[in-house]
């Protein structure tokens, strides 16, 4: 039995995607999650896994209606999916009156329950969100029923306010598999086993490394899996350390030579790192030359010789106020007041 696990799709959300692709970042999300069923055609998967948050929120009836129709386009696939923390059954969900095809076993009770797939020897257990939180332990107590040969978990959850579970309870609760959404991260809790498939695409610009999906295979010898990626582009957050020696213009090749290697697809936040000229001021408004960068956060300090300052102003406001300073540890928030102090005074001795 082959089988294909997403979780975290949100679908309607808007990313963000900086100047270049902010217009069609929400549709990539769509295109990523269409080239998943395609892969599902291609290989005649048998079991598509969704494991929550398939939208970002509570979905319209026209986007249900355009996912059903893409899941109605698949000739072996049947689908399975849960509600999530995002797209989670309100009271007045779309989700609760929507009509699904025939291929499409959607688990959105409170409580758990499965669907049976007689033909592939295989059950598929799940429960859905009805509001956003659920603080309750829910997968620490459920098992296995032993209605098939083969029986997979979906959840979602695993931190404090969604479903929190102790992982070796749900390791010995009698699965063959289980696919875990709500982390975007891919991880790995158990080999092969207890799965987070991680966010199809980057929703956030947080949500920083690559993305896909599991493939996966359960046979008599036990199950196999492999971690697709297929995110169109990922978040990147990059560190660039900058001397004394820097200006704006130095500064900015640096940053367009490290997206370049990276790959111009991808979306940046950049962070300046070190000490720069205290005569230097970066204008990081001019450093994005074009890239698809997000943010340049400017967090260097001025390369100041405190020594050599006191010594020549020690009988002066500046030098006092260095004094009294000496000795303090480089990266505190003293040393932060002693740089900005000095910043400030030297300005008014220009003035």
């Amino acid at each position: 039995m082959r089988f294909i696990h997403i979780a975290d799709v949100h679908l309607g959300a808007r990313p963000d995607a900086g100047p270049l692709y902010s217009e069609g970042r929400a549709r990539e999300l769509w295109e990523t999650f269409e080239h998943v069923l395609g892969v599902c055609e291609e290989e005649q998967t048998d079991l598509l896994l969704i494991a929550g948050d398939l939208f970002h929120r509570q979905p319209l009836v026209r986007e249900l209606k355009e996912a059903d129709y893409l899941f109605s386009e698949l000739t072996h696939t049947k689908v399975v999916l849960i509600a999530g923390n995002h797209d989670y059954i309100g009271k007045n969900s779309n989700y609760r009156t929507f009509r699904w095809s025939e291929n499409v076993y959607p688990l959105f009770g409170e409580t758990m329950q499965y669907a049976d797939f007689p033909e592939l020897d295989t059950a598929v257990y799940g429960l859905s969100y009805h509001s956003r939180e659920i603080t309750e332990p829910l997968y620490n107590h459920v098992r296995a029923a032993g209605v098939r040969r083969h029986e997979i978990l979906l959840a979602h959850g695993g931190d404090d306010r969604h479903i929190p579970f102790d992982r070796r309870k749900l390791g010995g609760a009698g699965f063959d598999y289980i696919a875990l959404g709500h982390i975007h991260k891919p991880q790995v809790l158990e080999r092969d086993r207890i799965i987070y498939a991680g966010a199809l695409e980057p929703a956030d610009r947080n949500d920083t490394g690559p993305h896909g999906y599991v493939k996966g295979e359960i046979t008599n010898q036990g199950v196999r899996t492999e971690w697709v990626p297929c995110a169109s582009r990922e978040y990147i957050h990059l560190s660039v350390e900058v001397g004394a020696e820097d200006t704006t213009g130095s500064v900015a090749r640096h940053i367009w030579k490290l997206t370049d290697e990276h790959g111009n697809q991808n979306i940046y936040k950049i962070v300046l790192k070190g000490k720069r000229d205290p005569e230097v001021r970066f204008d990081v408004s001019r450093m994005a030359g074009g890239r698809n960068i997000l943010e340049i956060v400017d967090e260097t300090g001025p390369a100041y010789d405190f020594e050599r300052l006191y010594a020549e102003h020690a009988d002066t406001i500046l030098g006092r106020y260095i004094g009294r300073f000496r000795g303090c540890r480089e990266g505190s928030t003293e040393y932060e007041a002693l740089c900005e102090g000095v910043e400030a005074l030297l300005e008014s001795r220009r003035q």
